[in-house]
């Protein structure tokens, strides 16, 4: 029998627990969504409320871990920044913003020319709300994700894809009001003018299922870029620590060993925080770049 961590077990021979431990199933169980939230000394268990059921369809809005990360972040984000649009307001009227406040307009100004005007053009203000929301929501959850005992809420494909999922709403919604119904259509149906009917016909055949398909990569660009780059550093971050107890039962060079694992997580550690803030950055800085190209299409 062979084990999760690859430890060949006869039968009769040792136990899976004298084998290895189960390095897969601690790194599983860290970066799955869950029903608790195992704090120091003690475990949350999250209530469980009953389904609703609509027709076919049954919905469960029971909290659980990631849920919890979600609302903390939108918290943390809400408090800080009415913090600092309150601070301007009463001390900053009239003269420049210093301190965490300056801080934040710098940040406001630079997705507001460098990343909305840049890529969306004319009428891009009206989008800086929901572009820098994006860019401070995520880069909350991802670096929540870098505490201990909680938990990387982008780390779920469910929380990206909702994200992903917004932001799609918005990009074809602008498109629609920018473009009107006519111009929307030819973001799917669309023959370069002056060619032959026929042509025309066979272009259409062959661009539409493209153009369709195009509308849906966008967005699941965006779950995935975000998805796969948080799970990758945690993963790796929890297999560099786990070596620590494969090896654990070793006579001579273990201490070396897990020497070498925490200086090996400490760093990619410290890259994670660099990647928290490029991966938020990254899915602003797209979802502001889609809905200029729509807004400007053809």
């Amino acid at each position: 029998m062979t084990t999760a961590l690859g430890f060949t077990q006869e039968h009769g021979g040792p136990s899976a627990s004298e084998a290895g431990p189960d390095l897969g199933g601690m790194i599983t169980h860290h970066l799955a969504d869950a029903r608790e939230w195992e704090l120091p000394g003690f475990a949350l268990h999250l209530p469980q409320w009953e389904p609703i059921h609509l027709g076919p369809l049954t919905i469960d809005l029971s909290p659980t871990k990631h849920v919890l990360l979600l609302v903390l972040a939108a918290t943390i984000c809400a408090v800080v920044f009415i913090g600092v649009a309150r601070a301007v307001q009463r001390k900053y009227t009239h003269n420049a913003p210093s301190g965490p406040a300056n801080a934040a307009e710098a940040l406001v100004v630079f997705f507001r020319d460098q990343v909305c005007r840049a890529n969306i053009g004319h009428g891009a203000d009206a989008y800086v709300p929901y572009i820098l929301t994006l860019f401070f929501f995520i880069l909350t959850a991802n670096l929540l994700g870098l505490i201990p005992f909680m938990g990387s809420a982008t780390g779920n494909i469910s929380v990206t894809a909702a994200l992903a999922l917004i932001s799609f709403i918005v990009i074809e919604i602008s498109g629609f009001r920018t473009l009107g119904p006519a111009g929307y259509a030819r973001t799917i149906f669309y023959a370069p003018p002056g060619m032959h009917p026929v042509g025309a016909a066979v272009m259409l055949l062959v661009m539409v299922p493209v153009e369709f398909l195009g509308k849906l990569t966008k967005p699941f660009a965006l779950a995935v870029r975000l998805f796969a780059n948080m799970t990758a550093g945690h993963t790796l971050i929890l297999s560099l620590v786990g070596i620590i107890f494969v090896f654990a039962n070793m006579t001579f060079g273990r201490w070396g060993i897990a020497g070498a694992s925490v200086g090996m997580a400490t760093a990619i550690s410290i890259l994670e925080v660099f990647v928290a803030f490029l991966q938020a950055y990254i899915f602003a800085m797209l979802t502001a770049v889609f809905v200029g190209l729509i807004r400007h299409a053809h």
